[in-house]
């Protein structure tokens, strides 16, 4: 009787809350993002130089975005979800 008991009281918990996955969406689709910016700019022909490979979206944007994607990332892990806002 008293392990049913016990069973009916432990509900399970997770571990983030919901704000912690919202966070950790976007520092998702911000590494994506990156990756995305960082993609292309290759020549068909290995003789021909092409310039585009060093412009600023693929060498100060793409990993930018990737590195602040990665801060969001552990934001959204050390957040507390059970935190409430003592000054209400």
């Amino acid at each position: 009787m008293g392990e049913q008991k016990r069973k009916q009281d432990t509900k399970p918990k997770f571990i983030f809350g919901k704000k912690n996955y919202k966070f950790m969406f976007i520092g998702l689709l911000c590494i994506a993002i990156g990756f995305i910016f960082m993609a292309g700019g290759g020549n068909d022909d290995p003789n021909v130089f092409n310039p585009e490979i060093y412009n600023f979206r693929r060498i100060r944007l793409a990993p930018t975005l990737i590195l602040l994607g990665f801060g969001i990332q552990i934001y959204a892990i050390l957040l507390n979800p059970d935190k409430t806002n003592s000054n209400k």
